[in-house]
């Protein structure tokens, strides 16, 4: 069954550049909550420090907090990208990710041989990625543009064909950075569209926002985050009226 456990988790990102004992030594005493030395001695990061929560299937989840405050580390961690350094993280269930839906895409590649690439990564069979780049042309609408390199495509082709790749499965749990607001009027009709499909039918839905619209109608629980912690985590007429107040 879907879900998500995380027990005392902590992310932190080392600087390298900051070797230099004297410099090291007055970083850390102006940034007291997030800058710390660990145990090779070097200046890291705290982004996110003894997080501790259970999503549940069925669960719609709003990631709130200001910029900073570690929203879109907690996604990465969750989609694999970032590996905890304390504590621990269990997910269960197949992830799609529209944290960056760019990403991984080749610019000196076709559209069509990314679709192909991404299909093979999937494990997908030849009949199903002939399906898969069909289905991803149509929607993205790229017609023979579809056989030309990415570096050529207009800023509005590498956003469509980018948002069709990253929404081509139906993930158990949908993982978000933001609601999907590019392209032109006819495109974001479309992705609206995909998108509720998408919530809809996920079992987990976790969404980093600054938009409170968003969180107030597509989901039912909200976690607040400020330097790294959790603040508040709880229905979200609740959190946000404590966030406000």
């Amino acid at each position: 069954m879907p879900q998500i456990r995380a027990e005392a988790l902590d992310i932190a990102f080392p600087l390298y550049h900051l070797s230099a004992r004297s410099l090291k030594k007055r970083i850390l005493a102006r940034s007291p909550l997030r800058l710390k030395t660990d145990d090779a001695n070097r200046v890291v990061v705290a982004a996110l420090r003894d997080l501790t929560f259970t999503i549940a299937r069925g669960e719609r989840v709003a990631l709130i907090g200001h910029n900073g405050a570690g929203k879109t580390t907690l996604l990465r961690t969750l989609a694999g990208i970032y590996e905890p350094v304390a504590g621990s993280l269990l997910v269960e269930g197949e992830i799609g990710s529209l944290i960056d839906p760019a990403a991984g895409i080749d610019a000196d590649s076709t559209g069509r041989e990314n679709i192909v690439l991404r299909c093979l990564f999937r494990g997908m069979g030849e009949a199903e990625t002939r399906e898969m780049v069909a289905a991803i042309g149509d929607f993205s609408g790229l017609g023979a543009f579809l056989d030309v390199p990415i570096r050529a495509y207009s800023s509005g082709m590498s956003v469509r064909l980018a948002f069709a790749m990253a929404t081509m499965i139906e993930p158990e749990i949908l993982l978000m950075d933001e609601w999907f607001s590019a392209g032109d009027a006819a495109f974001m009709a479309q992705a609206q569209a995909r998108l509720e499909r998408l919530v809809g039918q996920a079992d987990i839905l976790v969404i980093a926002t600054h938009n409170m619209e968003i969180a107030r109608i597509w989901c039912s629980r909200a976690i607040r985050l400020e330097n790294g912690q959790i603040v508040a985590d709880g229905p979200v007429a609740e959190v946000l009226e404590a966030a406000a107040g």
